[in-house]
């Protein structure tokens, strides 16, 4: 009989073990259906036992969807590989006057979304050599494969660098329409327009040209990406740090040190919790780095696919770190199987703090509420596409791991979401 019930289980025993609930695998093949019925679109959804681990259920687990920032998931795991507790922040070698240093792909120096505890800050204000920044070894584009281009001027598609600062943004504030920009460096790149109904910043494409566009509604608050290359970045540090830094083209040392900044939760907490694309897409470059004398997170992508990904049921198709592009592919069953090994190598206690969780800050604050949170995982949104994968605690304390993919609908993002609650509150209550 023991026999029997796992040989059911591997095929949806749900529906053997509670075959007069909700979640009986008919009533949920109907559920799914009816989803694609209602919305026009395709979904994806596995439900995976980690006590049993066995897949409990699945409705098209095996074809590929765009993840959108389910994409963080693998990043996520790949800086858990690679990278240490704490985060590098620079390479740098020591002569007799001179420091020259590199970037690492560090996010976090000057960058407001997360806290930065001015080790570097210090380094290089307080060194008694000359200072000398080297971009050399940023070895791929500042925009990822397949990422919209019209979004340039959008905080969530800040430019990619070696060594980027203040989150590569420029934080825009008006107060009776002056403008107040950290960091002021950018001050002389402002002009000002006609007044519009809504105020609004629009930076030139191919260069660091801003506009401010005034409105008679009075106060305005925006981040807007700037053009990141070596040259502007020494010219940002010397203005920030108050001392001449000087560009020049030397490639990485062999003997560079590294100075460390951050402890890394830090980072995946920001990146995880509020789906911040920046500190992904740099995470996984600075996992490259780990790698080789390069910043290209194609290496890091490569090398996690041969080796600690290489068992995934379904090969991903994965370009970038933050899931901004519609390249990506993954399956719901490949997701599951990434999250059980995550749940293998960090000890719970640490992973779920660290993730979206229902009815708390981040991505899921105003989803899956309860007393005691349930939900926590990693929302995915693009237009058309909205996911959410990650762990589930039911009413009986059983933790399972699901994804929940849904892609091409054209209803509000909205009425998708809430289908998904429906379902995923059917299983924590009856599982």
């Amino acid at each position: 009989m023991r026999t029997f019930l796992r040989y059911v289980f591997t095929f949806g025993a749900l529906g053997f073990l509670f075959s007069c609930s909700p979640l009986a695998p008919r009533k949920l093949d109907k559920l799914f259906l009816g989803t694609e019925t209602n919305f026009h679109d395709h979904t994806g959804f596995m439900l995976y036992d980690l006590e049993e681990k066995k897949s409990v259920y699945a409705f098209n687990a095996d074809k590929y969807f765009t993840p959108a920032s389910n994409t963080k998931i693998f990043t996520f795991y790949t800086s858990l590989t690679l990278l240490g507790d704490s985060l590098p922040a620079l390479r740098y070698v020591e002569t007799a006057d001179s420091l020259i240093f590199w970037g690492t792909g560090d996010p976090t120096f000057l960058y407001k979304n997360v806290f930065d505890n001015g080790r570097v800050f210090n380094f290089l204000k307080q060194s008694g050599k000359n200072l000398y920044f080297s971009g050399s070894n940023f070895y791929t584009t500042t925009f990822g494969l397949g990422w919209a281009w019209d979004d340039y001027n959008s905080a969530y598609s800040a430019e990619r660098f070696s060594f980027p600062v203040y989150g590569n943004l420029v934080a825009v504030k008006t107060k009776s329409n002056r403008l107040d920009l950290q960091p002021p460096f950018f001050k002389n790149s402002f002009t000002t327009g006609d007044v519009e109904e809504e105020a609004k910043v629009i930076r030139k494409v191919e260069s660091n040209d801003f506009k401010f566009y005034p409105s008679p509604k009075g106060s305005f608050e925006d981040d807007i990406p700037f053009r990141a290359d070596a040259d502007l970045v020494s010219r940002l540090l010397a203005d920030t740090l108050k001392r001449a830094v000087t560009t020049v083209n030397k490639t990485l040392a062999k003997n560079a040190r590294v100075l460390y900044s951050m402890p890394v939760d830090s980072a995946y907490r920001v990146m995880m919790q509020q789906s911040d694309n920046f500190i992904a897409e740099q995470l996984l470059m600075m996992s490259a780095g780990v790698l080789s004398d390069s910043l290209q997170p194609e290496i890091a992508i490569r090398y996690m696919k041969k080796n600690a990904l290489k068992d995934l049921s379904n090969e991903p198709e994965w370009v970038d770190g933050s899931g901004l592009s519609r390249y990506n592919l993954f399956t719901p069953h490949s997701v599951v199987q990434l999250w059980e090994k995550i749940y293998a190598k960090v000890p719970r206690e640490r992973l779920f703090p660290m993730l979206a969780t229902g009815g708390k800050p981040g991505t899921l604050r105003n989803w899956y509420k309860a007393d005691k949170p349930y939900v926590f995982g990693k929302t995915g949104s693009l237009s058309n596409v909205h996911c959410l994968s990650g762990f589930l605690v039911t009413k009986r304390g059983k933790t399972v791991i699901f994804s929940f993919m849904n892609s091409d609908f054209t209803v509000a993002s909205s009425e998708v979401r809430k289908n998904m609650q429906t379902i995923l509150n059917l299983i924590y209550e009856n599982y």
